[in-house]
């Protein structure tokens, strides 16, 4: 029988902070909302971003694999977000 284990998002993001880092595809528009401290971009760009555990952008690309790498060069292992 499945169990359910309740863990505080703040206690999920440390377990993978220095280790894991997601992947995600947005817009422009969308890293503009997300990170409002960030280089301004013409709106409607397709992105991909590097997201740390804890929600930190670490880079953001215009090709899925240049953003996989930059995990690598981070020593992160990257996972997709949808």
């Amino acid at each position: 029988m499945p169990h359910r284990i309740d863990i505080a998002p703040e206690a999920l993001a440390a377990i993978g902070v220095g280790h894991l880092a997601y992947v995600r595809e947005m817009t422009s528009d969308d890293l503009a909302r997300a990170f409002p401290g960030g280089p301004e971009l013409p709106s409607g760009l397709k992105l991909w971003a590097l997201i740390g555990a804890a929600g930190e952008p670490i880079l953001v690309a215009d090709d899925r694999d240049v953003a996989l790498e930059g995990a690598l060069e981070h020593d992160l292992v990257a996972v997709s977000l949808h």
